[in-house]
C-alpha cells in the first residue's frame, strides 16, 4: 500500500507556546469552577449587594467576618473570578472596588421573590461531590459495555440514578440541593409567555410545587392551573386557592387542559420516554382548531445562537450524558420526538437565553 503522501507540517514555536497556554487553560478549568463555589458559599454576590453594589477588599474581608490574614488570599480569589467574568472590578487611585455584573447578580440572595433569577443551588450542585465522581469514571464508563437503555457515569458508579427518589439514599444535601437547583431553573422568565396566547387553562406537567402557576396566576388570574407531579412531590407543595394540584404519573395520564406545559423536563429523559409523555400531553389537550397546543420549554441546540450560548449548551448535554439518561436535542431531534408522539406541527416561537420555547400542536 502506498504510503500517505501528505505532508504533516508542524506548529511553529509561537504556535506551540499558545497551545500550552490553552491547554492549561483547559486543564484547570475546574479551578474556576471551585472559586465559583467558594464565592457562592461565603455569600460574596450577597455582600457586595448588602454593601451597596460596590466593596473594597477590605469591606469584604469584614463583611465576610473572614480573618484578617485571608485578605491578600481573597484578592487572588476575586482576581481569578473577575477574570472569568463574574464579577467587575474598577481600580481607582488608591483602591480597587470589587462590583456585581449580571452573572454575579444572579448569586445574590434575597431578591429571587421578586424577578426569579437567584441560581445559587444550580452552581452549587454541578460541582458537587458526586458530580465531580461520576466525570472522573467517564473514561472508564466508556470502556464498559453497558446494556440498554446505559446507565449513565453517574448511576453507574453510585448505583442510583440522579433527580430520583433514591437520590436522597445517597446523599440528603445533594438532594436538597437538586430539587432546588431544579426550581431556581423553572421560574424565570416563564410566565409572561401566555399573557397574549389566550390561554383558557393550563395543565403544567412535572410542575412541582406550583412556583411557575403561581406566577402566572399572580400575572394572568383569569388562566384556570393545573399541577401535575408525583405524589411525594405534592404532598409538599403549598395550599393556593387557585391552583389544583394533582398526585399523578404522567407516564399513565394528564389532566386536561386547553395548554400542557412542559418546562426543563423532556431533558431528563430518552426518547422513547419522551414519546410516552407527549402521547399523554397530546391526549389531554383539545384539538388545534379548538387552541389545544403543548408548550415545551428546552434547550433547542443551535450554533447560531453564538459561541457563547452554543458551548452552554453542549455543556448542559455533557452534564446530562454524565449524570442520567437524558439529553439536550437539536431541532431535528425535537421534530422526530414530536412525530412519533402523534402530533402534526411545531413552531419554535421564541429564544430565551440558551433555551428555546415550542409549541407543538396536535
Amino acid at each position: 500500500m502506498a504510503a500517505d503522501s501528505r505532508t504533516i507540517i508542524a506548529p511553529t514555536d509561537a504556535e506551540l507556546l499558545q497551545a500550552q497556554a490553552d491547554l492549561w487553560r483547559h486543564s484547570l478549568y475546574y479551578l474556576t469552577s471551585m472559586a465559583l463555589k467558594c464565592a457562592v458559599e461565603l455569600h460574596i454576590p450577597t455582600a457586595i449587594h448588602n454593601l451597596g453594589g460596590a466593596a473594597s477588599l477590605p469591606d469584604l474581608v469584614t463583611a465576610l467576618s473572614l480573618p484578617q490574614t485571608k485578605l491578600p488570599f481573597l484578592r487572588r480569589l476575586m482576581r481569578l473570578l473577575i477574570t472569568s467574568g463574574i464579577f467587575a472590578s474598577e481600580s481607582g487611585a488608591e483602591v480597587e472596588t470589587y462590583r456585581l455584573n449580571p452573572l454575579s447578580w444572579l448569586l445574590v440572595e434575597g431578591v429571587e421573590a421578586e424577578d426569579h433569577t437567584y441560581q445559587k443551588y444550580f452552581a452549587l450542585a454541578t460541582v458537587s461531590l458526586h458530580y465531580l465522581e461520576a466525570g472522573l469514571s467517564l473514561a472508564d464508563w466508556f470502556k464498559k459495555d453497558l446494556p440498554v437503555p446505559t446507565p449513565s457515569p453517574f448511576e453507574e458508579l453510585h448505583g442510583v440514578p440522579l433527580v430520583h427518589e433514591t437520590t436522597k439514599l445517597l446523599d440528603e444535601e445533594l438532594d436538597r440541593i437538586l430539587n432546588e437547583g431544579v426550581a431556581d431553573m423553572t421560574t424565570w422568565q416563564l410566565e409572561p409567555l401566555f399573557g397574549s396566547a389566550g390561554v383558557r387553562s393550563l395543565t403544567d406537567c412535572g410542575g412541582g410545587d406550583g412556583t411557575t402557576v403561581r406566577g402566572i396566576i399572580k400575572a394572568f388570574p383569569d388562566i384556570k392551573c393545573t399541577v401535575l407531579d408525583l405524589p411525594r412531590v405534592i404532598e409538599n407543595a403549598p395550599a393556593h386557592d387557585s391552583v389544583n394540584y394533582v398526585a399523578g404519573d404522567m407516564f399513565h395520564s394528564i389532566p386536561p387542559a386547553q395548554t400542557v406545559l412542559v418546562k426543563l423536563l423532556l431533558h431528563f429523559f430518552n426518547d422513547e420516554d419522551c414519546v410516552k409523555i407527549l402521547e399523554q400531553c397530546r391526549k389531554a389537550i383539545p384539538s388545534k382548531e379548538e387552541g389545544g397546543k403543548v408548550i415545551i420549554i428546552e434547550i433547542a441546540v443551535d450554533p447560531s445562537v453564538g459561541p457563547i450560548m452554543y458551548e452552554a449548551q453542549l455543556l448542559m448535554d455533557m452534564l446530562m450524558m454524565m449524570n442520567i439518561r437524558g439529553r439536550q436535542r437539536d431541532e431535528n431531534d425535537w421534530r422526530e420526538i414530536f412525530m412519533k408522539a402523534g402530533f402534526s406541527d411545531y413552531k419554535i416561537v421564541k429564544k430565551i437565553g440558551a433555551r428555546g420555547v415550542i409549541e407543538v400542536y396536535p
